[in-house]
């Protein structure tokens, strides 16, 4: 069953990923650390639930972004100011105090297309990482030198390759918080940059 069948089955947005656990540990465990203060990146926002929930919340000014432009109107549509974007590339140098993201991670066949739009904003390659990888090493740029990034990571990804990633690209890793499922366990970790 692919991403949209699964969408259409549950009589969903078929072009745009709709919250579910992963959304709202994420934007939950976030809302907590994020203040009024802060300018706020929702990347991959999808349906706009997590930038929308943390702009609620906290009272925090957010963007949101993403490559889909039906999710760039879904999150438009939830109030959020949205960019097109592929992860990090437009926005400039310390432009966040925070940045969250939920990321495509499951562990996708080779051979599996990504013309669809509900594959995409669930495939993360054969490791699981493949869109995790370039939004970890670009990160850092985005982010003001305070700036902390929310990450939620699922055990079907390889949860400690994703701290050895972080490790390189110059950050510590701190788990905040887990949630286990039958299939997986999602936690949401805290980048910040290593003194």
């Amino acid at each position: 069953m692919t991403g949209r069948d699964l969408a259409e089955r549950r009589g969903l947005d078929s072009e745009v990923y709709e919250p579910a656990e992963d959304s709202h540990l994420l934007a939950e465990t976030a809302a907590e650390r994020i203040t009024s203060r802060d300018r706020v990146l929702d990347c991959g926002t999808g349906s706009g639930y997590v930038g929308a929930h943390v702009a609620e919340v906290c009272g925090a000014d957010v963007v949101a972004s993403d490559l889909n432009p039906h999710a760039c109107r879904r999150a438009a549509g939830e109030g959020l100011d949205a960019v097109r974007a592929d992860l990090l590339k437009p926005f400039s140098e310390e432009a966040f105090d925070a940045v969250v993201f939920n990321p495509p991670y499951l562990p996708t066949a080779p051979d599996t297309e990504w013309d669809d739009w509900m594959e995409r904003a669930l495939s993360g390659g054969e490791s699981g990482r493949a869109v995790i990888e370039p939004f970890i090493d670009d990160v850092g740029r985005v982010l003001r030198p305070a700036g902390r990034a929310f990450l939620l990571v699922s055990s079907l990804t390889g949860y400690e390759a994703v701290l050895g990633l972080a490790a390189e690209a110059g950050f510590r890793a701190e788990s905040l918080r887990e949630e286990s499922y039958p299939f997986e366990t999602l936690s949401v970790v805290v980048l910040t940059r290593r003194p």
